[in-house]
C-alpha cells in the first residue's frame, strides 16, 4: 500500500503531487529545486547555492520516510545549462558516496519558478 510522505523541512508541493510517495521497499522522491522551505523563495546566488539547496530539501525529504542518501539508487539531474554540470556534479557528490547511484542527467528548456537545476530521487528500504 503506498503512501505519502511529507515534511515542513522542504518546500511543500507547488501543484498536484506529494514530495514523495513510498511503500514497504520504495521511496518515490518528486524533483526538488533550490527552494527555501522557509521563506518559500527560489535561493539566490546562482547554480552551487540552488545545487546544495536542492541538496539538503531531498536529504530532508528522505528523512521523513526514515531514509538517507545512502539509500537512493537513481537520480535524475535535470538543467538548464549542462555548461554548469561541473558545479552541479561537484555539489551532488559531497552528499553521495560510492556505490553511487545510478544516474541521468539532462539538458531542458526551463524549470519551474525560474530554477536551473532540479533533482529527483528512488530510494530503496533495506530490509
Amino acid at each position: 500500500m503506498k503512501h505519502q510522505i511529507s515534511t515542513a523541512q522542504a518546500p511543500a508541493a507547488i501543484g498536484p503531487y506529494s514530495q514523495a510517495i513510498g511503500d514497504e521497499q520504495w521511496v518515490f522522491c518528486s524533483g526538488q529545486i533550490g527552494i527555501d522551505p522557509l521563506s518559500g523563495r527560489l535561493v539566490e546566488g546562482g547554480i552551487e547555492h540552488e545545487t546544495r539547496r536542492v541538496m539538503e530539501n531531498l536529504r530532508e525529504v528522505l528523512s521523513a520516510a526514515g531514509l538517507h542518501f545512502r539509500d537512493v539508487v537513481k537520480t535524475t539531474i535535470y538543467m538548464i545549462d549542462l555548461g554548469e554540470f561541473d558545479v552541479v556534479n561537484r555539489v551532488y557528490g559531497e552528499h553521495l558516496n560510492a556505490p553511487y547511484p545510478a544516474r541521468a542527467t539532462v539538458q531542458v528548456a526551463a524549470l519551474p519558478r525560474g530554477a536551473r537545476v532540479e533533482i529527483d530521487a528512488i530510494a530503496r528500504r533495506h530490509s
